[in-house]
């Protein structure tokens, strides 16, 4: 059984329903590694058109914003249950997040100057420690840890559930959306949270290559961790926001 993610989109029974898999070309890190970059090329591209037209004075980009987001969280649950589309919808899913947080970003940057670049860089940098501290053991996803992960991942989701639905009645879940510092240790545990996630990530993919995957495992992997990635670009720009509102 390969080990599990707290990434809903790489579930411990993800690379079973591929079925036995005999023959063809397999899943390699190498080349999930590039879906990865491939990902991240299109989200790019479509997070700066987005982007440019807030900034060159079109700020009504709502549409992209509420658009993106529908659209990507309807393709990501029809790649999560269907894991053979995502060499054809993976793309698309990057494109749609891509309008959705270069419109999110543009909105954040207009109240905060910079904050868009801290965030990113922020985001890149703790992957990248990360992955060094997996790829060296100093850190590993054993089972406990697996767990744990995976529990606080459930109570961060149900709790933004429960913001939202409560939301409609106007009430508010007390000091999730506030900068005072209660509010701000809350984020900071999400993002460690969202950012440990990333190790699961990794030794998920990792699972898929050495039990020799489908090769179109390789873009489902991709997805799964650019999901995080933009979980935690986006828990970046909400703590970065909530400090900088307190100057």
């Amino acid at each position: 059984m390969f080990g599990r993610s707290g990434n809903p989109t790489l579930r411990d029974n993800t690379f079973e329903r591929t079925g036995h898999f005999s023959g063809g070309e397999r899943m390699t890190i190498e080349g999930t590694v590039n879906k990865t970059f491939i990902m991240l090329a299109i989200l790019l591209g479509g997070a700066f058109v987005s982007w440019g037209m807030y900034m060159n004075g079109n700020a009504n980009v709502t549409g992209f914003m509420i658009g993106g987001a529908i659209a990507g969280l309807v393709l990501a649950l029809i790649i999560s249950f269907k894991p053979t589309t995502a060499p054809f919808l993976v793309p698309i899913y990057a494109a749609c997040e891509g309008l959705f947080l270069g419109a999110l970003s543009a909105r954040y940057e207009s109240l905060y100057n910079g904050i868009t670049l801290q965030a990113t860089l922020l985001t890149m940098c703790v992957f990248v420690a990360l992955l060094v501290a997996y790829r060296f053991r100093l850190i590993q996803a054993t089972k406990n840890f697996r767990l744990g992960v995976f529990a606080a991942t459930a109570g961060i989701m149900l709790m933004y559930l429960a913001s939202f639905v409560l939301g409609f009645f106007g009430i508010a879940i007390p000091f999730l959306h506030d900068n005072s510092l209660i509010g701000i240790g809350i984020s900071l545990v999400i993002v460690v949270v969202a950012a440990l996630n990333l190790v699961l990530d990794f030794d998920f993919i990792e699972s898929g290559a050495d039990q020799g995957a489908p090769k179109y495992m390789e873009w489902y992997g991709a997805f799964g961790l650019m999901v995080t990635l933009i979980w935690l670009y986006i828990e970046m720009l909400r703590l970065l926001s909530k400090l900088a509102s307190r100057d």
